[in-house]
Parts: structure tokens; sequence; C-alpha cells
């Protein structure tokens, strides 16, 4: 089932990029706009999910008080509390649960696109294609190490799947004019890692706005998913970029939609009731 899933998500990938080509743009430059074009019907055919999940999280943001006040009122009580918490969600039509489905439905995507390129950078089809500089097939670990001509003791090229990022940022600093030589070769695929990591950062940052249990998240998320991205090709980098940037924009106008609507709202408690 994968495979086909795999076969699937390839066959839409080549069909969209066979449909730019056909109307004379360049293979490479199709490349990149075929992944950009799956982003967009991706996030399309979520939208109603992620709809649901950010109005639910924005809404949780504004309840925040009113659970304090009931934390507060309830502590001893745990099954009182939680029988006034799920009436509060009822009310202001919040649910909790629904924050993870997006994300559990994008991430069988997100993995099986990062099989897919990988698949095709086996192909003479994808060797060095580049979209805006970046190198589509290629992540920083590998950009970087073809920068540096990375050898084995028996002067063979080390292959991509033994690089590691501790050998790759030591080699780096002790072959600094190779590296910067060749700059060409991985600074795009950089400048986007980067870009991610910032994107990320404001995604989380604006999601734990008023919730200060959340801001840890938000430096903690980026240093983390950056780590990751380091070995991540240049086409998956593109497609969470794209994916992250409309995230944002629809978390903003969500928040701002969410805050009319919870102002016209009656505060359910306008002082901390007194306990019995």
């Amino acid at each position: 089932m994968w495979e086909q899933a795999k076969h699937l998500l390839l066959s839409l990938l080549q069909l969209i990029h066979n449909t730019i080509t056909g109307i004379g743009i360049g293979s490479n430059f199709a490349w990149g706009l075929a992944i950009i074009i799956l982003t967009l019907l991706v996030r399309a055919a979520m939208h109603p999910l992620t709809q649901k999940q950010m109005v639910s999280m924005q809404k949780m943001q504004k309840l925040q008080p009113m659970l304090k006040v009931l934390q507060d009122k309830y502590g001893d009580d745990k099954d009182a509390l939680n029988r006034e918490t799920m009436a509060l969600y009822k009310e202001n039509k919040v649910n909790p649960a629904s924050g993870c489905l997006p994300l559990l439905i994008q991430l069988p995507i997100f993995i099986l696109l990062y099989g897919v390129l990988y698949d095709l950078t086996k192909t003479e089809v994808f060797t060095n294609v580049t979209f805006l500089g970046v190198n589509l097939g290629g992540s920083v670990l590998t950009t970087v190490a073809d920068a540096l001509n990375l050898v084995d003791e028996a002067g063979v090229r080390i292959p991509n799947e033994q690089l590691g990022f501790v050998m790759v940022f030591l080699s780096s600093f002790t072959n600094l004019s190779l590296l910067f030589s060749n700059i060409g070769m991985w600074i795009f695929n950089f400048i986007l890692l980067i870009v991610i990591a910032w994107l990320t950062w404001y995604q989380q940052h604006i999601s734990s706005a008023g919730n200060p249990q959340m801001a840890m998240m938000s430096w903690f998320m980026p240093l983390f998913l950056t780590f990751i991205c380091f070995g991540l090709p240049g086409g998956v980098l593109l497609y969470w970029g794209v994916s992250s940037l409309m995230g944002i924009v629809h978390q903003v106008r969500v928040s701002r939609k969410t805050s009319e609507e919870m102002k016209t709202k009656p505060a359910l408690y306008q002082e901390k009731p007194k306990k019995q």
C-alpha cells in the first residue's frame, strides 16, 4: 500500500511537471513549480480540517483565563473540573483534539514526498535539478559535501547515506576556502533551511501568544526541526517552506476573525468565584 501511495504521488508530480513543460517552461524550473503546485493542492484538500484546527487553537487561547478560574474553583474536585471544562469547550465549540488531525494527515504526505524525491535523485532525469538555485534532490549536508568533495581514504566519494552532521560540520571548518569557493553549490539550500526555521519560529510564536507554557516550544521546535532539515532534500524543504508560509497567512487571518468573534461572547466569569 505504501509503495502504491508513492507511485500515485510520483505520477501526480510527473503529471504536473509534464503539464508545465508542455507550455514551454524549462524542465528544471518546472520541477520546482510542480512541488509548489502539489503543496497548494495538499493545503486546499486539508483546508476544512486546518480551519477547524486553527479556530479551535485560537479559541483555546482566549479561554485560558476562564480555564484558570475553573481550576482555582474546582482544583480539589477533578470530576467537577473535567465536567465544567468540557461544558466550557462545548459552549464555545472548541474541540481540543482537533489540533492533531491535520498534522497526522500531512505527515504521511511529507514522508511520501521525501521517498519520491529520494528515488528521483537516483535517476538521470532528476540529476542536479535546481529551482531558483536550490538543489531539489540534494540536502544541505549533501550539497556541502559536494562542495568539499568529501572522499574516503581510498579517494572514493562518500555515499550520501554515510554522511553525518558532525562529519560534514567538522570538514567545513577545516576546508573553509574550498567551502566558500563553491558557495553556489550549497548556499541556496542553506538559505531555504534558514527561512523554514524562521517560519517555524514565527508560526510557533503566534500560536503560543498569551500562553507562557507554550513559549518554550516556540524556540525548541525551530531548533529541533532545523537539525532534522539538514538531511532533507531541497524539494521537501521547498514543500515544507511553502506549506508553512501558507499556514502562517491562514493562521493570521483566522486569529483576527476569531478574536472578533470571542469579543462578542459573554464572559462566563467576570470575577473569580469564591470557594465554597
